[in-house]
C-alpha cells in the first residue's frame, strides 16, 4: 500500500517505520516547510494519508487531502469541534476518513471495558467518578482527545453524568485533571470512589509503537472502505 505522511515529528516517524516494517511504502511526507506537495504527484498516487498534527493545522490538512482524492486517516485531536462539518463533507464529496482519539489497540479495548464498567456502576451512586490524563509535555490541548472519550463513555452509561469538567464538579459532572510531563506517551487513569472503597482501571502506553502500529492497521482497513468511518466500526470487525 502506497502512504503519505502528514506531519513528521515524533509519531510521523514512528509511523514511518512501523508502516515501512509492514511492507508499505511511503510515497510523500508533508511537514510544516513543504506544504505545497499536497498539490504533487507523489502525494495524488498514495492510497491513505496518515496524518498526525496540530488542532490549528489537522481540518485544513484533511481538505488539502480530499481535494487531491486521497483517503485520510487522523490522529490529531482538539478541533473536533468541527467534525460534523468534516463528516457532512465526506457524505456530499465521496471523500473517506477515519479519525480516532487514539489509535492504540489497547486503549481502543480500555474505551470496551470503560462502557461495560460504567454501566455496571450506573446501579451504585455511592461511587463518583474521575480521570486522571499523564502525557509528554510537547501535547498542547487538554484534557487529551483519549480521556474526552472515555469520559463520553461515562456519560453514556451512567445516569448521574451529564458531563465532564476540568474545574471543581457539580454533582452531574466528571472530573478531569490533566498533567504534563517529561516524555509520557500516554497515561489514563479512571477512578471510582466512595467513602469505603474506590475501584480504579488504567491504561499505560510504554511508547509510541502501539499508537503508530494501530493508525497503520486503520490505514489498511480504510484502504477498502469509503465515506465517513469510526474506530468503533474497525474494532467491531476485529472482535468479531
Amino acid at each position: 500500500m502506497k502512504i503519505a505522511l502528514i506531519g513528521y515529528g515524533k509519531m510521523g516517524q514512528t509511523i514511518e517505520r512501523i508502516a515501512r516494517s509492514r511492507g508499505h511504502e511511503i510515497v510523500c511526507i508533508i511537514d510544516i516547510n513543504n506544504q505545497d506537495d499536497f498539490d504533487s504527484d507523489a502525494f495524488r498516487s498514495a492510497d491513505v494519508a496518515i496524518e498526525f498534527t496540530t488542532p490549528a493545522t489537522a481540518v485544513n490538512n484533511y481538505m488539502k487531502a480530499f481535494a487531491q482524492g486521497v483517503k485520510v486517516v487522523s490522529g490529531s485531536t482538539g478541533w473536533t469541534e468541527q467534525m460534523p462539518m468534516v463528516k457532512e463533507f465526506c457524505e456530499n464529496n465521496n471523500a473517506t476518513f477515519l479519525w480516532s482519539s487514539n489509535f492504540s489497540l489497547g486503549v481502543n479495548l480500555f474505551f470496551v471495558l470503560n462502557k461495560r464498567l460504567s454501566a455496571l456502576m450506573n446501579r451504585f451512586d455511592h461511587y463518583t467518578p474521575s480521570m486522571n490524563e499523564i502525557h509528554h509535555i510537547h501535547k498542547l490541548d487538554h484534557p487529551s482527545g483519549t480521556a474526552i472519550t472515555l469520559a463520553e463513555g461515562v456519560i453514556e452509561n451512567v445516569d448521574r453524568i451529564n458531563s465532564w469538567t476540568e474545574d471543581t464538579p457539580l454533582a452531574d459532572q466528571m472530573l478531569i485533571n490533566h498533567e504534563r510531563e517529561g516524555e509520557v506517551p500516554g497515561t489514563h487513569i479512571i477512578t471510582w470512589d466512595s467513602e469505603v472503597d474506590s475501584i480504579t482501571i488504567e491504561h499505560c502506553a510504554k511508547s509510541r509503537d502501539g499508537f503508530a502500529l494501530g493508525a497503520v492497521v486503520a490505514a489498511e482497513w480504510i484502504n477498502n472502505q469509503s465515506g465517513f468511518c469510526t474506530m468503533n466500526q474497525m474494532m467491531d470487525q476485529l472482535l468479531n
